[in-house]
């Protein structure tokens, strides 16, 4: 009774759905977040009558053959790269990217992380730094006596002194590219690893090789589009219901055979 197996590998298949669905709504107000959308492909086929094959003595040949599905398998998770809305903060140290790129951090490992998430910090050493004190790179140090800063778009870091007019250059934002983005590994805390499927970044200053630019006082929204997940969450808990209807008629017709006397 293969329709036991191929509709349990289909429940499995919308309940992975559904999960990822429910992470992107979870989602629905995380800085930069890009929404997920799982992928799925047929399972191998069992070849009862393989198509070309010889089927009399004149040399007929069978047209389709027959070829018996064995279910379902996921074969992606995919990231959907569409830039989210910004919203205005007023926030020295926020800036949103608009257009492709990646701020560049440094690990406690040494590693170097990619992110989009510009709710950028000030820690007590004056570092520039993540939400979750890991530096930007390059690092740049905003001093103590700094009134105010500023940030162009193309990543130029400029501040205030109350006793100077002019403001002072103290660094400058880079932004890394890649040449396939959606290869890049999620580590959570909006971080990515850069893997051979992404390749090497690309670093330049924003604006340049095909990087986006720098917005201070703005952040990037999550890309999640709620109307359209809870559709696809109606249509994946329909998909579940179907395939668990399967199991049970097949269960029936099992029934049924080990009844016959």
């Amino acid at each position: 009774m293969r329709a036991l197996k191929i509709a349990a590998t289909g429940m499995a298949a919308q309940q992975m759905r559904v999960e990822t669905i429910s992470n992107n709504l979870a989602n629905m107000s995380t800085t930069g977040y890009n929404t997920r959308r799982a992928e799925f492909a047929d399972l191998h086929y069992q070849q009862m009558a393989r198509p070309g094959t010889v089927n009399a003595n004149d040399g007929t040949v069978l047209p389709t053959g027959v070829q018996l599905g064995l279910g379902v398998r996921p074969a992606a998770v995919s990231v959907n790269l569409a830039q989210g809305a910004l919203s205005a903060t007023g926030g020295d140290l926020d800036v949103a990217i608009e257009g492709n790129g990646y701020l560049e951090v440094s690990l406690p490992s040494g590693q170097s992380a990619f992110t989009r998430d510009g709710a950028l910090k000030r820690s007590a050493d004056g570092l520039i730094v993540t939400s979750d004190g890991y530096p930007v790179q390059p690092e740049i140090t905003i001093p103590d006596d700094a009134s105010s800063l500023s940030i162009n778009p193309a990543g130029e870091v400029y501040v205030y002194f109350r006793d100077a007019a002019e403001a002072q250059l103290v660094g400058q934002l880079n932004m890394a590219g890649f040449t396939n983005a959606k290869g890049l590994e999620a580590i959570g805390s909006n971080l990515f690893l850069e893997t051979e499927a992404s390749g090497a970044a690309l670093t330049s200053t924003p604006g340049q090789d095909g990087l986006g630019t720098l917005r201070q006082g703005y952040l990037e929204d999550s890309s999640v589009d709620p109307v359209r997940e809870v559709t696809e969450l109606i249509e994946a808990q329909r998909g579940y219901e179907l395939n668990s209807k399967v199991i049970s008629a097949a269960d029936q017709m099992l029934g049924a055979t080990t009844q016959v006397r």
